[in-house]
């Protein structure tokens, strides 16, 4: 057993200790409320004509149903970032999150198009379904999240700018899918590592003799550094195709 002092005494590498302030942070993801906000980005940008008004408005509702409900509720559901953010706060972030976009979404299909309620819909169903796990977690699996928070935020972004389904947003929705996959993929075992880990034993023996010992840290190094990596790689992606439509 590793008598090494744990490293990974945090629920995520990019949370904050915990009390006040600093638990509303952390309870935003920053990363990945960022990432995910991107896919919106990359969607709008796939449009031939970009209408800014149109993209601000769909980052806004995103922001408030991901960055804000869908958090506020994943921490309602077992406390996973371990703050100590009250259950009644929990709760009203969640609803006036969610009521937030639902509100947008419903002003855009009033400017905009009615043809936007059936995405303002959906989006208002996978918040509580993924993220309570209702349906005995049928919804909450990496498929489910691959689409709702990959996929489906890069359409909306595409859809809310042509109002029409094309294959240049399609294919972009479906790699924001993929992308999102490899998130979860990655993301599911260093979770795994930081919040239900107590120890582990072992080691890794090179080609050359070298024994190198398993650690919580050195199994979570690669995974987060790639985790970092792809985050920031998806959000200046998203910023340079803007910069290009601006």
């Amino acid at each position: 057993m590793s008598t090494e002092h744990r490293s990974l005494d945090r629920p995520a590498f990019y949370a904050l200790s915990s009390g006040g302030w600093r638990d509303l942070v952390t309870l935003l993801h920053p990363p990945y409320t960022a990432w995910h906000l991107s896919y919106v980005v990359l969607g709008a940008a796939a449009a031939p004509t970009l209408h800014g008004d149109r993209l601000g408005a769909t980052l806004g509702a995103f922001f408030l149903a991901v960055g804000v409900s869908a958090h506020a509720l994943d921490e309602l559901n077992g406390r996973p970032l371990r703050t100590t953010l009250r259950r009644r706060t929990l709760i009203g972030l969640a609803a006036v999150g969610l009521a937030g976009a639902v509100a947008i979404g419903v002003a855009g299909a009033i400017a905009v198009s009615p043809v936007l309620v059936p995405l303002v819909v959906l989006g208002a169903v996978l918040v509580p379904a993924y993220n309570l796990e209702l349906a005995r977690g049928r919804l909450h699996t990496d498929a489910w999240f691959a689409i709702a928070w990959g996929g489906f935020p890069a359409f909306t972004g595409y859809f809310a700018q042509t109002l029409t389904i094309r294959p240049a947003g399609v294919l972009v929705a479906i790699g924001c899918c993929l992308l999102s996959l490899a998130q979860r993929r990655l993301s599911t075992p260093v979770r795994e590592l930081r919040r239900r880990t107590t120890a582990v034993t072992g080691e890794q023996r090179l080609t050359d003799g070298t024994a190198l010992e398993l650690t919580e840290a050195r199994l979570a190094a690669p995974l987060e550094g790639a985790l970092s990596a792809l985050w920031m790689a998806v959000v200046v992606l998203a910023a340079g195709l803007l910069a290009v439509k601006l």
